[in-house]
């Protein structure tokens, strides 16, 4: 079954089902695609649309837990939003990770030395935080569990019947599979714009300079048309001075990379620097994780097993919660039968490398894919070091080839109440930290025109 033009771009290149899907649309209103966030120690960030009322919180420490609800927004500028408008560093205000924009979603966020009474400030209909407790500790990424997915598939053309039978047969598949390809979605690479890894790639290659030409003047016909015509511009003339007149003010990061490189010309590496940290660990991030997605596609598509290790694989400890530890090792011909009965009975999981300086590619016929895919690209591990930055580079790490579905629950289709003659399914399922809910929605939906369908 052939997947998307787009995904094939961003290395999906396969489907873990064999059953058609039922097509449709996802996020026609942020209401259809809600996000709510669990912590390890089992607290959920739930949606509210609340006034917030002041009250007394229970915790000491010097950190203010909040609840984040935001609808249709970006995660890293809601942040710089609310720094701004309490007037504090970007640095104070911390997330345990990066949810969908055009959804409405609920998480946690720890705000430092802040009085709850001044988050006034930041209520509003997009936009609400509701502070929680006291805590001597900021939020960060290894607090959190993973995420409730709540989504609403639109625009079936299919009957119930059809749905209900198709829905069944690959809800089956997955479940002999025991998950997903843990595959990173859409929203890593940004659908509209996927470009994030084109730009860590130029990076890896120690291109700045090309770096930040994708990052500023690559268009997309998908984009909104002021910023693709602002975009194309400057590819045409390169003129940093206009392009900062002429760029919409919705394009943040690109007009700080462009008032740096407007008062110090050709200074590359200085208008990364612009950005915040944690975009600018994403570029490096992005091309990770489109080598990751290339070496799953790669190994699922030449049928080897991704619930099972073979020779030469990386297979990583699972801890009490289900999640991947750091702890791993390689699959040998002297414990290859014991990780075997390990993986099946849910204490290890295989892993596929997120390449970087500090860990290279796996051995056996896995290596043999990730190898060959590196001499394509242009690249060896040594050069996500980024010596021209190093604060850009990155160690590399291991994900695991296999996300679980939690609590996957199919409501059965009725009729769309948005659109006419057309059915809706309901879908919610919870996925841990870090895998994507299209990559869920993809087999069910078995999308060909990305963008058409919400992705």
């Amino acid at each position: 079954m052939r997947v998307s033009p787009i995904e094939r771009d961003l290395g999906i290149e396969i489907f873990a089902t064999k059953t058609a899907g039922i097509g449709g649309v996802i996020r026609q209103t942020p209401e259809d695609f809600t996000v709510q966030e669990i912590l390890l120690d089992g607290s959920k960030a739930e949606i509210q649309r609340t006034q917030y009322t002041p009250r007394l919180l229970e915790g000491r420490g010097r950190y203010l837990i909040c609840l984040l609800v935001k609808r249709k927004l970006d995660t890293l500028l809601t942040v710089r939003k609310i720094a701004k408008q309490l007037g504090i560093s970007e640095r104070r205000v911390q997330i345990a990770g990066i949810k969908d924009k055009n959804a409405v979603t609920a998480q946690h966020i720890s705000i430092e030395n802040i009085k709850p009474e001044k988050l006034m400030r930041v209520q509003g209909y997009d936009i609400q935080v509701h502070p929680l407790r006291y805590s001597p500790n900021m939020i960060f990424p290894h607090m959190s569990f993973g995420n409730i997915f709540n989504i609403t598939i639109r625009g079936i053309d299919y009957g119930y019947t059809s749905i209900q039978t198709r829905v069944s047969k690959i809800k089956s598949e997955l479940y002999v599979l025991n998950g997903v390809p843990n595959f990173f979605g859409h929203q890593r690479f940004g659908t509209i714009r996927p470009i994030t890894h084109l730009v860590g790639k130029a990076i890896v290659k120690n291109d700045l300079e090309a770096a930040v030409l994708l990052f500023l003047a690559k268009p997309s016909p998908h984009e909104h048309p002021q910023s693709r015509e602002a975009r194309q511009r400057l590819q045409e003339t390169l003129d940093i001075r206009s392009a900062l007149s002429n760029f919409p003010r919705m394009l943040v990061y690109e007009r700080l990379m462009l008032s740096h490189l407007n008062k110090n010309p050709k200074d590359y590496g200085g208008a990364f620097k612009r950005l915040p940290n944690r975009l600018s660990r994403l570029f490096l991030q992005a091309y990770q994780s489109h080598l990751f997605n290339r070496f799953l596609s790669q190994r699922m598509m030449q049928k080897i097993s991704i619930n099972e290790p073979q020779l030469g694989d990386y297979v990583v400890r699972i801890d009490r919660y289900g999640l991947p530890t750091r702890s791993h090792m390689k699959a040998s011909t002297h414990n290859i039968e014991d990780l075997r009965k390990e993986v099946k009975e849910e204490k290890k999981c295989v892993a596929i490398p997120l390449i970087g300086y500090k860990l290279g590619a796996s051995d056996g016929r896995q290596g043999e894919i990730e190898q060959n895919i590196l001499e394509e690209e242009g690249v060896v591990p040594a050069d996500f070091q980024v010596s021209s930055n190093p604060k850009m580079g990155a160690r590399g790490g291991l994900r695991v080839a296999l996300a679980p579905i939690i609590d996957l629950d199919i409501k059965k289709a009725e009729d769309d109440d948005l659109n006419s003659k057309k059915r809706s399914l309901n879908i919610r399922f919870v996925l841990h930290r870090g895998c994507y809910a299209t990559v869920v929605l993809r087999e069910f939906m078995k999308p060909r025109k990305l963008i058409e369908a919400g992705f």
